[in-house]
């Protein structure tokens, strides 16, 4: 196993671990810690394993940060609509 997809379960596992805990801000700030931390190790996994595996890791890591993945496409639905620009 690659050092970019052991780096990815230990994301994965870390991500598991932080949601358990409770949060007083709905687990936002340890959100967009996972998210700083997940990009670089995605572009890692898709350099050193391929665009397939790449994007089984990016499925896997959006399905953990899923309520990042909606709001940022409802604001790209709103932006590409035109109402806020």
């Amino acid at each position: 196993m690659t050092l970019s997809l052991v780096l990815a379960f230990v994301w994965a596992l870390a991500a598991n671990v932080l949601a358990m805990i409770p949060s007083r801000d709905n687990h936002w700030t340890r959100a967009y810690a996972l998210i700083a931390l997940g990009l670089p190790i995605v572009l890692f996994v898709f350099w050193q394993n391929g665009p397939v595996i790449g994007l089984l890791v990016l499925a896997a890591g959006m399905s953990v940060l899923r309520w990042p993945v909606r709001y940022l496409a409802r604001w790209l639905r709103r932006v590409l609509r035109g109402s806020e620009l």
